[in-house]
């Protein structure tokens, strides 16, 4: 029945889409629950979901359908971070899974950030294009290794940002360069793109300058999900 009728196959896409997007959800909220560092959790989910998220596309039919359809998902992630980050739905352990400082109103940056960013990647992107792929993984992989390498490794600071070090940057590089080259070859399996030498340099050249704006102290200030991204789609589109 769901080969004959599209749409149908794409909301079922989009409920089994949800439904694993959230279980790793309730999962990284019951390790907040059970003590896990609070640091590395929010990291964990921030590593997890995109791409996760990502490995989910190839169910969804092409074109502008397929692509809303998909971005649904973290179209209701917005929903909650605007509901739990102003108070209304009270969600303790979402606020200790996802925040610095445990303060509810964190929800309303960086996660809301990355929910949206997430969403508009898929959305206007999709599974054609690398710039979503290099965006989605610059800012899940490369972003979320930098912060978890860096705390453990990062004795050797940047010199012109104290609080950023250079193992966290060379992870961060690294992160989104590998993690880039694993979904080209991903969706390439497919037929959404097709992979080449070209590319692996476009990606390369992406994730070094979204770790360089990532060492900056102005992505600490404006926040690097907001940054990141925002870096990572300026140079692919002028590449790719």
């Amino acid at each position: 029945m769901l080969s004959e009728n599209s749409l149908a196959a794409d909301l079922f896409a989009a409920m089994v889409c949800c439904a694993v997007i959230f279980a790793f959800l309730l999962l990284w909220k019951e390790t907040a629950r059970r003590g896990v560092d609070q640091k590395l959790n929010r990291k964990l989910v921030h590593i997890s979901i995109g791409l996760v998220f990502m490995l989910c596309w190839p169910l969804f039919s092409p074109g502008f359908r397929g692509a809303t359809l998909a971005a649904i998902t973290p179209g209701v992630n917005i929903v909650r971070m605007l509901l739990i980050g102003s108070g209304i739905w009270k969600d303790e352990a979402t606020v200790k899974s996802m925040s610095r400082h445990g303060d509810y109103r964190e929800l309303l940056k960086g996660p809301l950030y990355y929910a949206i960013t997430v969403t508009l990647a898929c959305a206007v992107y999709w599974r054609n294009s690398p710039i979503g792929i290099a965006a989605i993984c610059n800012l899940c992989a490369g972003d979320g290794f930098a912060d978890v390498v860096g705390r453990r490794f990062g004795k050797q600071k940047l010199p012109h940002n104290r609080n950023k070090s250079i193992a966290g940057s060379v992870a961060m590089a690294t992160a989104g360069f590998l993690s880039s080259i694993g979904y080209m070859y991903y969706f390439s399996y497919f037929g959404y793109i097709q992979k080449s030498w070209g590319m692996v340099l476009g990606f390369l050249i992406v994730s070094l300058a979204s770790a360089l704006v990532e060492s900056l102290p102005i992505s600490t200030e404006l926040d690097d999900n907001l940054t990141v991204t925002l870096t990572s789609i300026l140079i692919s589109s002028l590449i790719f």
